[in-house]
């Protein structure tokens, strides 16, 4: 593929030369979406670049962000890439000490929060953290009642508006950033271990967007809503990126509990989302006894032409479920350290149960333990002060995903389970739970469940039921049984559920239990759960 940028900030000049005047963002002001236009975002980012260039931002500084998805989220990125400086996102809803260990980690010395409650939960951790790295926050919150041994400041009291340097700093990002500069550090969500930092590159991020982009056919006249969390990079890339190379529009969400109002207000042709939302919209329309063919799409604002998926393995029931309603529903596959898109599904090329073909100069392979790999210029430079991590990972070129697959004779990838998720029995049986999972949730009794035996004699199940669908007057645990063992009943005898326990409340991200990208983190759930997991295997 021909490549005509090198950096998102050259895209970034090339949106605003040539839709200057067309709107680009879209964002909820006073209870109604507000549209600004190229030259409105622009000129933000100009304002912050010239405010990071005056609290000494250096090109190759780390600058941290810790914020929810917001307007000021995407101006900082942007301006932060425009003073040739790294962009550290830390996730919303990680804890204070978390987020300490990562400003810790990446030598920064300025940190942007967004409200009052980011400050509060960093506050404990303060005094872990290097005195001269300064806070600046969105909102007027940084000196109310907070205890910090660093210096704080709100936004308004440092902004600059100096165009003049303004356009000196982007002139020379234009000129002197190169598509090998580190663009951002990314922490991964620590499913299977401690958090590392994958440095991403520019190269990395403008190939990822524009092949992505070009696979799945995105059009300037699309609008897709944002929801999924930018500090995860199949938000930052799938939904940021591709909208800035292709020029179409971008509507923020309020938040995860609003996307079905803001589809109905803001009416989009492109969402991205991983399959528990899609699985949450599945039920909503399943229980309604007047929903037709049209339900779906007009749930979704009435004029979607595509939903993406991506983020965890997309069960076949909701595939089915979409196609059957007449949105395609495509399914792609990447990790963090590969930008993240390796392969995806397009509507005019797409397979049930695959996770699609590579992107435009990926290469992928299965190595001889079934493992996949992949190659291309959407791989990660490394992680962040960890090359023995990084050559455990990146070797002869390959990067080694950690999951398991296989190729068909057309080229479609097919993701089969986890390395290192894969349960193995007492009885050295390897069992993927992540597959039975899917199949369990596929009940709507079922919302959420959790497959253990690893080294046990049989597999057993942590089940949160959802009660809306169970009959009034019906045993709930004799309809989850029931459940189990029709969902279950094609799988083979070492991966059937022998028993279960039936747990209240779901499984959440403020809990830990969950990853931003809504994957579950078993060792944490099974650290909370853990005297109800050995009830199930006492004698």
């Amino acid at each position: 593929m021909n490549y005509e940028f090198d950096t998102i900030p050259q895209i970034l000049a090339k949106r605003v030369e040539v839709d200057s005047n067309r709107a680009a963002i879209h964002i909820k002001r006073d209870g109604t979406y507000t549209a600004l236009s190229w030259n409105d975002v622009f000129a933000d980012v100009m304002r912050y670049a010239a405010t990071m260039d005056r609290l000494g931002v250096q090109p190759g500084d780390r600058v941290v962000q810790y914020s929810e998805n917001r307007y000021e989220w995407i101006i900082t990125d942007l301006a932060i890439q425009a003073v040739q400086a790294i962009h550290v996102p830390i996730h919303a809803p990680l804890t204070g000490k978390q987020a300490a260990d990562q400003i810790n980690d990446c030598q920064t010395k300025l940190v942007f929060v967004s409200t009052a409650e980011m400050l509060s939960k960093i506050e404990g951790s303060s005094k872990d953290i290097d005195s001269s790295v300064r806070f600046v926050s969105f909102e007027n919150t940084a000196n109310e009642g907070h205890d910090f041994v660093q210096e704080r400041m709100s936004l308004d009291e440092v902004i600059v508006d100096d165009a003049d340097r303004a356009r000196q700093l982007f002139e020379a990002c234009l000129r002197d950033l190169k598509s090998d500069s580190l663009a951002t550090i990314l922490y991964t969500s620590g499913t299977t271990g401690e958090p590392k930092g994958v440095m991403l590159s520019q190269s990395n991020l403008v190939t990822n967007s524009l092949a992505t982009g070009a696979s799945i056919d995105v059009d300037p006249g699309d609008l897709r809503l944002n929801f999924l969390p930018l500090s995860h990079i199949f938000a930052r890339t799938c939904d940021m990126y591709t909208w800035l190379a292709a020029g179409s529009q971008l509507a923020l969400a309020e938040s995860r509990e609003t996307v079905i109002q803001n589809c109905q207000e803001i009416h989009p042709t492109i969402l991205n989302a991983v399959p528990y939302f899609y699985e949450l919209v599945r039920r909503a329309i399943s229980a309604n006894p007047n929903a037709g063919k049209d339900s779906l799409r007009n749930l979704l604002g009435g004029r979607i032409r595509m939903c993406c998926s991506g983020g965890a393995a997309l069960p076949d029931h909701l595939y089915d479920f979409f196609s059957d309603n007449g949105v395609p529903l495509l399914q792609g596959y990447g990790l963090t350290e590969s930008s993240p898109v390796i392969t995806v599904n397009s509507t005019k090329i797409q397979r049930r149960s695959a996770v699609g073909k590579p992107i435009a100069d990926v290469e992928i392979a299965i190595a001889d333990d079934g493992e996949v790999l992949s190659r291309g210029p959407q791989i990660m430079q490394g992680y962040w002060r960890k090359p023995e991590a990084t050559a455990e990972v990146i070797r002869d070129g390959w990067f080694h995903t950690g999951d398991l697959g296989r190729i068909d004779e057309d080229g479609f990838l097919y993701i089969t389970g986890r390395k290192k998720e894969l349960i193995v029995t007492a009885a050295g049986k390897n069992v993927a739970p992540v597959l039975l999972e899917s199949l369990l949730t596929e009940d709507p009794a079922i919302a959420q469940a959790l497959v253990i035996g690893d080294d046990r004699s049989y597999l057993t199940a942590l089940i949160v039921p959802d009660t809306t669908a169970i009959p009034d007057g019906d045993s709930t645990e004799e309809t989850i049984e029931r459940a189990i063992t029709s969902r279950l009943a094609n799988v083979s005898h070492h991966e059937q559920v022998r028993k279960f326990t039936l747990i209240a409340e779901p499984f959440t991200i403020e809990r830990g239990e969950m990853t931003p990208k809504l994957s579950l983190r078993r060792k944490v759930i099974e650290e909370h759960y853990a005297k109800e997991i050995e009830q199930m295997y006492a004698k």
